[in-house]
């Protein structure tokens, strides 16, 4: 190579990199960021709480352990080459549907507020249907890659996935988690139309998942409520419209830059779910408009990389590693879109953290794995490039 035409003298032509870092560190700040918000949006809570002693960094101490253990669990499935979660991904997801079902048992499964999602391990809760959608992730882009000669039959191709993601949101619904059945029904058909399926049977796919949603939301009160409220929080601001109204209030405290990090009001036992749910209402009321393009911009990014590494990955003919990559990118795409939505009013009210950034250890956990394998797909794609084993 001639290194005076790139202008550069001998000895100083830099390796590739061996990992995306658009990718790496706009998931290092959504998660940093995340830490420092939640820490925030909590003060008050764990503050005012018998629960958690009076200590005003209850939640953020616990966050930090969620998010370490995330870290040491993403360095360590990091060095997993893609070809053992491919061979894995069946015992994954029956592992994950053996966990929907078990927290439903009496006993086993926790339940807050009505809703059965937790199996308690001592000091910590695990929530299963944060994990499925990773399981979700590596056996649908597994099924689609075993099955893409049949993606053109109806029986063959798309039957055995659906009827397979019908069990799972039974499980989910018993729950019930619809926000959680929502978006394993968004990776696994997304990861089948990006695999070639049939393009009638999609269109048929989606006429059907509309009058499915329709039904759910109909024959359920508390469901059909949520519609109601959404789109007048104001007739009921004091009761069923109480959470939205608080989150539109946030967001117009903001402004255009905030009234100051931990100066919020809604935090202060206004707004339910301030650090978990409704984080972004937080992070609006004290970074204001700014700080809320800032979090966009870099999910865009991160959703970005991951198609782009999805693509790297198919013109290399790895068919599996690209899909998963594709697969991860909807679902942090699709999770947050709804999140930001619900906390903007946009969308019906609807249980979903914003990945990478809420509190809980379960949803960080399986979003820190996600990322890992993702930067295993970008790493094993540039050491292809570079003829190199992987």
């Amino acid at each position: 190579m001639n290194t005076a035409v790139l202008g550069r003298r001998p000895g100083t032509l830099r390796a590739p990199a061996e990992i995306d870092p658009l990718l790496l560190w706009s998931a290092l700040a959504l998660l940093l960021t995340g830490l420092v918000m939640v820490y925030s949006a909590s003060i008050a809570t764990a503050e005012g709480s018998a629960f958690t002693r009076h200590q005003p960094a209850f939640f953020l101490v616990r966050h930090a352990v969620f998010l370490s253990i995330g870290l040491v669990a993403g360095l360590i499935a990091f060095q997993i080459p893609l070809r053992f979660w491919q061979e894995a991904s069946p015992w994954l997801f029956l592992g994950g549907v053996v966990l929907l079902a078990v927290v439903l048992i009496p006993g086993l499964g926790r339940s807050v507020n009505g809703a059965q999602r937790w199996i308690g391990l001592g000091p910590i809760n695990l929530q299963p249907s944060e994990l499925m959608k990773l399981f979700a992730v590596l056996y649908a882009a597994d099924y689609t890659t075993r099955k893409l000669t049949h993606m053109e039959s109806f029986r063959h191709g798309f039957f055995p996935l659906a009827a397979v993601m019908l069990l799972v949101g039974g499980l989910l619904l018993k729950e019930p988690d619809f926000g959680a059945f929502v978006v394993v029904a968004a990776i696994a058909f997304g990861i089948l139309f990006l695999g070639g399926v049939n393009g009638r049977i999609f269109a048929l796919l989606g006429i059907v998942a509309v009058i499915g949603f329709a039904a759910l939301i109909y024959f359920s009160d508390y469901r059909r409520q949520r519609i109601l409220f959404y789109l007048d929080p104001w007739q009921d601001s004091f009761g069923k419209g109480y959470q939205l109204s608080h989150a539109l209030i946030a967001f117009g405290r903001g402004e255009w830059f905030g009234v100051g990090l931990g100066a919020s009001v809604e935090k202060l036992f206004y707004l339910p779910e301030a650090h978990t749910d409704f984080l972004l209402a937080v992070i609006a009321e004290e970074l204001g408009f700014a700080g809320v393009v800032v979090i966009v911009s870099l999910f865009a990014v991160l959703v970005w990389r991951c198609f782009v590494i999805g693509r790297q990955a198919l013109l290399l003919d790895r068919i599996y590693a690209g899909l998963v990559a594709q697969g991860i990118g909807i679902w942090f795409g699709f999770q947050s879109f709804i999140n930001m939505g619900v906390n903007m009013g946009l969308l019906p009210t609807k249980g979903l953290t914003l990945p990478l950034m809420s509190f809980g250890g379960s949803g960080i956990l399986a979003n820190c794995l996600a990322i890992a394998v993702l930067l295993r797909v970008d790493y094993e794609n540039r050491r292809l490039m570079r003829g190199l084993p992987v």
